[in-house]
């Protein structure tokens, strides 16, 4: 399993909009999602700032396998309505790179 810190911005003006996307998801897209292994995706957003928190089994076989998903390929073309910079799904990104993490430790 792995978990792939991302970053996104959206454009001015279309915090709501992307907030109201995201609301409820399509149930194909997220049934593709699951199918592709994610377990868990996250998104925290700070003004036009958006974190996503991806748990996957293997993040790079996500994005081949949604790359051109009948699921994906709609919901893609909604978010580039409102990202300032498009996912065309042709990178090999990996994510933000881990810096620092507080160990697991035991509570005094």
């Amino acid at each position: 399993m792995q978990t792939i810190a991302l970053h996104t911005r959206l454009k001015p003006g279309m915090e709501a909009s992307y907030d109201a996307e995201h609301a409820v998801i399509p149930s194909d897209l997220e049934a593709a999602l699951r199918e592709a292994g994610v377990k868990s995706w996250r998104i925290w957003r700070s003004g036009r700032d958006l974190f996503h928190l991806v748990e996957v089994d293997d993040y790079r076989a996500m994005r081949a396998f949604l790359g051109d998903h009948p699921a994906n390929i709609p919901w893609q073309a909604q978010m580039a309505r409102l990202l300032e910079v498009e996912d065309d799904y042709s990178g090999n990104d990996s994510g933000i790179p881990l810096v620092w993490a507080l160990p697991p430790g035991a509570v005094a």
